[in-house]
């Protein structure tokens, strides 16, 4: 009998004891780096808006809580408090990785140099410690512990959905444009299961969809369209000795490019052996790069001299390779950086297109990098709408989580541009994108809107790329792949 006494005595002190450590030092720490905590709090989607009364009343809490946890007298309470606090932390980050449209920095403490899945599992694993605690403390019985324990989860994840829809409906909503919807635009022809969510598109042919991986950057998987077989192939370099750090493919068959940006090199190869010589060296370092045909690409740089985005053409003739950068062609708007982000695209119809993430606009370019045309998206905000942050303790900017993202991803083919966005217009309901993206149609040749149409999928499935090949839509969502042909009445 004095065996289970003991562990009924003991067990919920260490835990208390677990407790207390992890919230004063994560606390302190908060403290310690107040300005960095607060900056990090108004990058998250779901709580930018109130960043200044969250920094507060987390640190607040959790010293609360392990005064709590101190005594006898008050240390069942502060278990329950503990539990309640691990899961608003935990369905924060679950709704952080799943339903927002990007993924912030993780908010310092004890397990700032871990991601946000590491958190996950470290929070579960307290969640589950203060639940055995608390049935061992609870002397009302296990039934009474539960119904508590059960309105405490309720509580505690109401709070976060909540702030989450506030936050949401503030950034995606403006009824100052309207949509055209097409009914059965696409039609569905195939979809592949993958090994995870860490693939992209590298490009697309007549007969092939040729997926990237991020966590492999040699890899590549081969989806035959005709006959749905799939086939691995790994890439090999004539130059490894690089410090590669995002190396990303593009396949335009029957070539294909390998180029990394934070090293300045480009590779070339042929789809038929899959072996990529150096194309570039030391000509420039870039965030994008486009293939324009076996002997250009179109790079997106940053300027040493203007600090900010431009556009670069790489040209490779008779073995002398020539870089020509256009320092001005994108549009400032406050500092040239975060303002002028956007997605390089080449149509196939020897034209370049750059849209802007954070406006409605985006630019034909030719291969002079001159625009041909300024166009503008359907949506009312022409100005980038940035929440700018200095991280004190990292020395740098990031944007916050209250900056608008207009068009979010694109792709183009001959005249026609295709953005993804989720921002609602008039009389739309988010219901519709827990199955399904918007898509909104231009023709980038006329400057003119055409329609939208939904792309659907998978249940909370995010989408993470899509490309457009002749009447083909291909799309990535999740660890999905869904393939569609677009209706011949309303796409020529």
């Amino acid at each position: 009998m004095k065996t289970p006494y003991k562990v009924y005595q003991i067990f919920p002190k260490v835990v208390s004891v677990a407790f207390i450590i992890l919230f004063v030092y994560t606390s302190l720490s908060k403290l310690l780096e107040f300005n960095d905590f607060q900056s990090q709090l108004s990058q998250s989607p779901i709580v930018s808006a109130l960043a200044n009364p969250v920094s507060y009343g987390v640190i607040i809490l959790e010293l609360v809580v392990s005064f709590l946890l101190s005594f006898d007298r008050t240390r069942k309470i502060g278990l329950y408090g503990a539990y309640a606090v691990m899961v608003m932390f935990t369905v924060y980050i679950v709704t952080i990785l799943n339903f927002t449209t990007f993924t912030p920095c993780s908010c310092g403490g004890v397990l700032e140099n871990l991601g946000w899945t590491e958190h996950l599992i470290f929070n579960s694993v307290f969640i589950f410690l203060a639940l055995l605690a608390i049935f061992l403390k609870e002397e009302q019985g296990l039934k009474y512990a539960a119904i508590k324990l059960l309105v405490l989860f309720v509580s505690a994840t109401t709070i976060i959905i909540a702030l989450y829809m506030s936050s949401e409906k503030e950034i995606k909503h403006n009824n100052a444009f309207q949509r055209r919807y097409i009914p059965h635009g696409l039609k569905k022809t195939g979809d592949y299961q993958l090994e995870s969510n860490g693939y992209y598109i590298a490009g697309i042919d007549d007969n092939t969809i040729y997926l990237g991986n991020y966590m492999a950057p040699l890899f590549l998987k081969l989806l035959n369209i005709k006959s749905d077989n799939q086939k691995d192939v790994w890439l090999t370099l004539d130059n490894t000795d690089l410090p590669y750090k995002r190396a990303r493919i593009r396949v335009e068959a029957p070539y294909f490019f390998i180029g990394d940006g934070t090293v300045p090199i480009l590779l070339r190869g042929n789809i038929d052996n899959w072996k990529a010589k150096t194309f570039s060296l030391k000509e420039a370092y870039f965030n994008q790069f486009v293939p324009m045909d076996s002997l250009q690409l179109a790079l997106l740089t940053t300027s040493t001299e203007t600090k900010s985005n431009a556009l670069g053409i790489l040209n490779k003739r008779n073995s002398a390779t020539t870089l020509f950068l256009n320092k001005t062609i994108l549009d400032k708007q406050i500092h040239g950086t975060f303002d002028t982000d956007g997605m390089l695209l080449n149509n196939s119809k020897s034209k370049l297109l750059y849209v802007y993430y954070y406006r409605n606009e985006y630019m034909v370019i030719n291969h002079q990098l001159t625009p041909d045309r300024i166009g503008k998206t359907i949506d009312t905000i022409s100005k980038a709408n940035l929440d700018i942050i200095y991280l004190q303790g990292k020395g740098q900017y990031v944007l916050g989580g209250k900056s608008i993202v207009i068009n979010k991803y694109t792709t183009a083919y001959g005249d026609y541009l295709l953005i993804n966005s989720d921002r609602l217009g008039k009389h739309e309901s988010d219901d519709i994108l827990k199955a399904a993206s918007i898509i909104d149609m231009y023709n980038s040749s006329e400057n003119t809107y055409l329609q939208s149409f939904y792309l659907y999928h998978q249940v909370n499935g995010k989408l993470l790329d899509f490309k457009l090949y002749k009447n083909l839509l291909v799309a990535i969502v999740d660890d999905r792949v869904w393939v569609y042909h677009l209706d011949s009445k309303y796409f020529n």
